[in-house]
């Protein structure tokens, strides 16, 4: 071959060799760029759904709370409220008079005879008296009475539907041994009161 009709393919060779190197080195570019974009997509699918998962459970932990709120509120409406006495700047026992004596007056009502009664105003251990401070009065009473069954009964009935919140802490019954009908109750309820 002749060096003159090679130089007229000198240029077109070197084309098609510059052409070759470099698509010999985009396409390896190429291909990590395609493979980094699908792993990004796919990166992106993932966390999508994660999102909609994690989304969904912040939807449903909202109408929990929601839910449980509504429920508050509800027994925020329900709830009985405290004793709150006509004149203020009373003593605990003062305070506390007025709600003992609707105790009482349910006690003679029911035909119940109360043998005696001890009182603990503002006990230590009370939580009302340790958080709230100097915003209620309490009393914890320790009551022992004779009644019969029906009296009793209907005692702690209109006990729990009385109007004000007091805590039935603890009531022992034994009946007496010469007469299984009356009954020997050790009652202990807190009395509460607002100042």
């Amino acid at each position: 071959m002749d060096s003159e009709k090679l130089k007229q393919f000198i240029i077109p060779i070197a084309l098609i060799i510059l052409l070759l190197a470099g698509v010999c080195y985009v396409a390896p570019k190429i291909i990590e760029n395609y493979q980094s974009y699908t792993a990004a997509q796919a990166e992106i699918e993932t966390k999508k759904t994660t999102v909609q998962e994690k989304q969904a459970k912040l939807d449903e932990y909202k109408r929990k709370a929601e839910e449980e709120q509504r429920k508050e509120e509800e027994s925020a409406k329900s709830e009985k409220p405290f004793y709150k006495p006509v004149m203020s700047g009373l003593d605990t026992e003062a305070v506390i008079a007025g709600e003992f004596a609707e105790v009482l007056q349910l006690v003679r009502a029911n035909q119940i005879k109360v043998r005696s009664i001890k009182y603990d105003y503002d006990p230590a251990d009370d939580a009302f008296v340790q958080g709230a401070g100097d915003k209620y009065n309490v009393a914890r009473l320790n009551m022992e009475m004779i009644a019969n069954y029906s009296n009793y009964d209907n005692f702690l009935k209109e006990l729990y539907r009385h109007q004000h919140f007091m805590d039935i802490q603890s009531a022992e019954i034994v009946p007496y041994k010469k007469n299984k009908r009356v009954l020997l109750i050790n009652f202990k309820v807190k009395l509460y009161a607002k100042k």
